[in-house]
This record gives C-alpha cells, sequence and structure tokens, in this order.
C-alpha cells in the first residue's frame, strides 16, 4: 500500500469514527497506519537533515547530521 493509499485509508476511518464509529479492528487498523505515516514522515525529516550543510564564517563547512552524531 502506498503511502498515498494509507493516507486516505486514516482519513476514510477517521470520517467513518466521526460518523458510525469504528470496530475494534478498525480501530487497531487506525492506529497501525497512523503509526506507519509518523515513522515515515521521521526517517523523510532526518534524510532531509542529514543532508544539509553548514557553512561557518570561517568558511569551513560540516554536515548537520556529523555535528548531531558529536553530541
Amino acid at each position: 500500500m502506498s503511502m498515498d493509499e494509507k493516507i486516505a485509508r486514516i482519513n476514510e476511518l477517521y470520517h467513518k469514527s466521526q460518523g458510525e464509529g469504528l470496530t475494534e479492528e478498525e480501530k487497531e487498523e487506525q492506529a497501525r497506519l497512523r503509526r506507519e505515516y509518523v515513522a515515515s514522515v521521521r526517517a523523510n525529516l532526518r534524510g532531509q537533515l542529514d543532508n544539509i550543510v553548514i557553512e561557518h564564517p570561517d568558511g569551513s563547512r560540516e554536515k548537520l547530521s556529523e555535528k548531531r552524531i558529536r553530541k
């Protein structure tokens, strides 16, 4: 299932919960899909942050990921 399909299903389950309620299986599916979505967003953000380069006033450059590892 693609991320777009997962988001559509999360939204579908949300709207159903507002109207008629969800079964236990649907609640579990909704929670699982939300966890997968959040994990994907976090992974994408980490990937973006790891590719950021900080340029210091002295002209030296440092990858943000290297700075984060040192802490």
